[in-house]
Protein backbone atom coordinates (compact mmCIF):
# COMPACT_ATOMS: atom_id res chain seq x y z
CA UNK A 1 0.00 0.00 0.00
CA UNK A 2 1.95 3.32 -0.97
CA UNK A 3 0.79 5.81 1.63
CA UNK A 4 2.48 8.84 3.15
CA UNK A 5 3.04 9.26 6.92
CA UNK A 6 0.27 11.91 6.99
CA UNK A 7 -2.67 9.08 5.59
CA UNK A 8 -1.04 6.40 7.56
CA UNK A 9 -2.00 8.76 10.78
CA UNK A 10 -4.76 9.64 9.96
CA UNK A 11 -6.18 5.73 9.00
CA UNK A 12 -4.60 4.80 12.42
CA UNK A 13 -6.00 7.70 14.60
CA UNK A 14 -9.81 6.70 12.70
CA UNK A 15 -8.95 3.26 13.54
CA UNK A 16 -8.12 3.62 17.00
CA UNK A 17 -11.23 6.09 17.25
CA UNK A 18 -13.90 3.39 16.33
CA UNK A 19 -12.19 0.61 18.22
CA UNK A 20 -12.63 2.50 21.66
CA UNK A 21 -15.81 4.02 20.96
CA UNK A 22 -17.90 3.22 24.10
CA UNK A 23 -15.03 2.85 26.52
CA UNK A 24 -15.97 3.85 29.98
CA UNK A 25 -12.96 2.76 31.64
CA UNK A 26 -10.97 6.02 31.23
CA UNK A 27 -8.86 3.92 28.32
CA UNK A 28 -11.25 5.66 25.56
CA UNK A 29 -10.55 7.66 22.62
CA UNK A 30 -10.17 10.73 23.97
CA UNK A 31 -7.44 9.23 26.36
CA UNK A 32 -5.39 8.31 23.50
CA UNK A 33 -5.69 11.92 21.92
CA UNK A 34 -4.45 13.82 24.74
CA UNK A 35 -1.63 11.13 24.91
CA UNK A 36 -1.04 11.71 21.14
CA UNK A 37 -0.92 15.62 21.49
CA UNK A 38 1.03 15.53 24.45
CA UNK A 39 3.93 13.12 22.83
CA UNK A 40 3.79 15.15 19.83
CA UNK A 41 4.28 18.69 22.11
CA UNK A 42 7.11 16.47 23.71
CA UNK A 43 8.80 15.24 20.85
CA UNK A 44 8.73 18.80 18.96
CA UNK A 45 11.16 19.98 21.86
CA UNK A 46 13.25 16.87 22.26
CA UNK A 47 13.92 16.16 18.70
CA UNK A 48 12.35 13.16 18.50
CA UNK A 49 11.12 11.78 15.06
CA UNK A 50 7.35 12.48 15.20
CA UNK A 51 6.36 10.05 12.86
CA UNK A 52 7.33 6.85 15.38
CA UNK A 53 6.21 8.91 18.62
CA UNK A 54 2.69 9.81 17.11
CA UNK A 55 2.21 6.21 15.58
CA UNK A 56 3.69 4.58 19.59
CA UNK A 57 1.09 7.23 20.84
CA UNK A 58 -1.79 6.04 18.54
CA UNK A 59 -1.01 2.68 18.77
CA UNK A 60 -0.47 2.21 22.59
CA UNK A 61 -3.52 0.72 24.04
CA UNK A 62 -4.88 -1.15 20.78
CA UNK A 63 -5.13 -4.30 22.91
CA UNK A 64 -3.86 -3.27 26.30
CA UNK A 65 -2.85 -6.12 28.86
CA UNK A 66 -5.66 -4.79 31.00
CA UNK A 67 -8.08 -5.74 28.61
CA UNK A 68 -6.56 -9.01 27.76
CA UNK A 69 -6.55 -11.43 30.10
CA UNK A 70 -3.00 -9.98 31.14
CA UNK A 71 -1.04 -10.88 27.79
CA UNK A 72 1.50 -8.11 28.07
CA UNK A 73 2.32 -9.66 24.41
CA UNK A 74 -1.26 -8.49 23.19
CA UNK A 75 -0.56 -4.65 22.08
CA UNK A 76 2.70 -5.14 20.48
CA UNK A 77 1.18 -7.96 18.21
CA UNK A 78 -1.81 -6.06 17.85
CA UNK A 79 0.27 -3.20 16.41
CA UNK A 80 2.40 -4.81 13.91
CA UNK A 81 -0.68 -6.08 12.52
CA UNK A 82 -2.15 -2.74 11.71
CA UNK A 83 1.12 -1.65 10.50
CA UNK A 84 2.22 -4.19 8.47
CA UNK A 85 -1.02 -3.17 6.03
CA UNK A 86 0.80 -0.11 5.43
CA UNK A 87 4.04 -1.58 4.37
CA UNK A 88 6.09 0.24 7.02
CA UNK A 89 9.78 -0.04 7.21
CA UNK A 90 10.49 -3.09 10.08
CA UNK A 91 12.56 -1.11 11.63
CA UNK A 92 9.75 1.33 12.65
CA UNK A 93 7.42 -1.15 13.59
CA UNK A 94 10.10 -2.85 15.75
CA UNK A 95 10.73 0.59 17.43
CA UNK A 96 7.06 1.44 18.07
CA UNK A 97 6.41 -2.16 19.30
CA UNK A 98 9.26 -2.34 21.66
CA UNK A 99 7.65 1.40 22.63
CA UNK A 100 4.61 -0.02 23.27
CA UNK A 101 5.85 -3.19 25.05
CA UNK A 102 8.15 -0.65 27.60
CA UNK A 103 5.36 1.95 28.10
CA UNK A 104 3.33 0.84 31.30
CA UNK A 105 3.98 1.25 34.82
CA UNK A 106 4.37 -2.47 36.09
CA UNK A 107 5.37 -1.72 40.01
CA UNK A 108 6.76 0.33 42.77
CA UNK A 109 9.50 -1.84 42.68
CA UNK A 110 9.87 -2.58 39.01
CA UNK A 111 11.82 0.21 36.61
CA UNK A 112 10.82 0.88 33.36
CA UNK A 113 13.58 2.27 31.61
CA UNK A 114 12.54 3.56 28.06
CA UNK A 115 15.77 3.21 25.85
CA UNK A 116 14.87 6.20 22.62
CA UNK A 117 13.55 9.63 23.23
CA UNK A 118 10.74 8.95 21.06
CA UNK A 119 9.61 6.16 23.66
CA UNK A 120 10.61 8.87 26.57
CA UNK A 121 8.41 11.52 24.83
CA UNK A 122 5.19 8.67 24.63
CA UNK A 123 5.61 7.20 28.10
CA UNK A 124 5.82 10.96 29.66
CA UNK A 125 2.86 11.82 27.78
CA UNK A 126 1.19 8.46 29.07
CA UNK A 127 1.86 8.71 32.48
CA UNK A 128 0.67 12.29 32.56
CA UNK A 129 -2.33 11.44 31.46
CA UNK A 130 -2.36 9.63 34.48
CA UNK A 131 -2.04 12.03 37.06
CA UNK A 132 -3.73 15.70 37.65
CA UNK A 133 -7.45 16.11 37.34
CA UNK A 134 -7.98 14.07 34.59
CA UNK A 135 -5.38 11.35 36.18
CA UNK A 136 -8.04 10.82 39.23
CA UNK A 137 -11.21 10.59 37.17
CA UNK A 138 -9.48 8.32 34.99
CA UNK A 139 -8.18 6.27 38.50
CA UNK A 140 -12.49 6.13 39.55
CA UNK A 141 -13.86 5.17 36.26
CA UNK A 142 -11.59 2.76 36.33
CA UNK A 143 -11.70 1.06 39.60
CA UNK A 144 -15.69 1.75 38.82
CA UNK A 145 -15.52 -0.39 35.83
CA UNK A 146 -13.54 -3.41 37.85
CA UNK A 147 -16.20 -2.90 40.56
CA UNK A 148 -13.53 -2.00 43.47
CA UNK A 149 -14.51 -0.10 45.98
CA UNK A 150 -13.37 4.18 46.19
CA UNK A 151 -11.51 3.33 49.58
CA UNK A 152 -10.93 0.85 52.16
CA UNK A 153 -9.18 1.86 55.72
CA UNK A 154 -8.77 -1.76 56.14
CA UNK A 155 -6.70 -2.47 52.94
CA UNK A 156 -3.41 -1.11 52.49
CA UNK A 157 -1.64 -0.52 49.69
CA UNK A 158 0.70 -2.38 48.25
CA UNK A 159 4.52 -1.22 46.72
CA UNK A 160 3.89 -4.70 44.17
CA UNK A 161 7.48 -5.78 43.72
CA UNK A 162 7.36 -7.74 39.80
CA UNK A 163 4.95 -6.87 37.26
CA UNK A 164 3.19 -10.52 38.04
CA UNK A 165 1.77 -9.08 41.42
CA UNK A 166 0.84 -5.51 40.13
CA UNK A 167 -1.34 -7.52 37.59
CA UNK A 168 -3.01 -9.54 40.23
CA UNK A 169 -3.76 -6.15 42.30
CA UNK A 170 -7.80 -5.65 43.05
CA UNK A 171 -7.20 -3.03 46.19
CA UNK A 172 -9.88 0.20 46.48
CA UNK A 173 -8.99 3.25 43.92
CA UNK A 174 -7.39 4.98 46.50
CA UNK A 175 -4.86 2.87 47.02
CA UNK A 176 -3.68 2.99 43.64
CA UNK A 177 -2.59 6.70 44.25
CA UNK A 178 0.17 5.13 46.44
CA UNK A 179 0.84 2.21 45.02
CA UNK A 180 1.31 4.38 41.18
CA UNK A 181 0.37 7.54 40.77
CA UNK A 182 2.36 9.65 43.30
CA UNK A 183 5.33 7.41 42.21
CA UNK A 184 4.66 8.74 38.61
CA UNK A 185 6.93 12.46 38.94
CA UNK A 186 9.86 10.94 39.62
CA UNK A 187 9.54 8.65 36.81
CA UNK A 188 9.20 11.39 33.93
CA UNK A 189 11.85 11.07 31.15
CA UNK A 190 11.90 14.74 29.63
CA UNK A 191 11.82 18.16 30.82
CA UNK A 192 8.70 19.22 29.71
CA UNK A 193 6.94 15.85 31.64
CA UNK A 194 8.53 16.36 34.47
CA UNK A 195 7.49 20.55 34.51
CA UNK A 196 3.63 19.40 34.36
CA UNK A 197 4.07 16.24 36.52
CA UNK A 198 5.13 18.96 39.21
CA UNK A 199 1.86 20.71 38.88
CA UNK A 200 -0.66 17.57 38.84
CA UNK A 201 1.42 15.73 41.50
CA UNK A 202 0.59 18.65 43.99
CA UNK A 203 -3.10 18.84 42.62
CA UNK A 204 -3.38 15.00 43.99
CA UNK A 205 -1.98 15.47 46.98
CA UNK A 206 -4.09 18.39 47.45
CA UNK A 207 -7.05 16.03 46.51
CA UNK A 208 -6.11 13.89 48.90
CA UNK A 209 -5.99 15.25 51.39
CA UNK A 210 -9.63 16.58 51.12
CA UNK A 211 -10.82 13.40 50.66
CA UNK A 212 -9.17 11.80 53.71
CA UNK A 213 -10.56 14.31 55.79
CA UNK A 214 -14.25 14.23 54.27
CA UNK A 215 -14.26 10.44 54.63
CA UNK A 216 -12.92 10.98 58.43
CA UNK A 217 -15.74 13.64 58.71
CA UNK A 218 -13.11 16.43 59.58
CA UNK A 219 -14.83 18.72 56.78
Amino acid sequence: MNCTQEDILESTADHIRNLLAGDSSGHDWHHIERVWKTAVTIGRGESADLFVVQLAALLHDIADWKFHGGDEEAGPRAARAWMDRFGIDEPTIEHVCDIIASLSFKGAGVATPMCTIEGQCVQDADRLDAIGAVGIGRAFAYGGHKGRAMYDPAVPPTPHDSFGAYKKNAGPTLNHFYEKLLLLKDRMNTSVGRQLAAERHRFMEQFLEQFLAEWNGQR
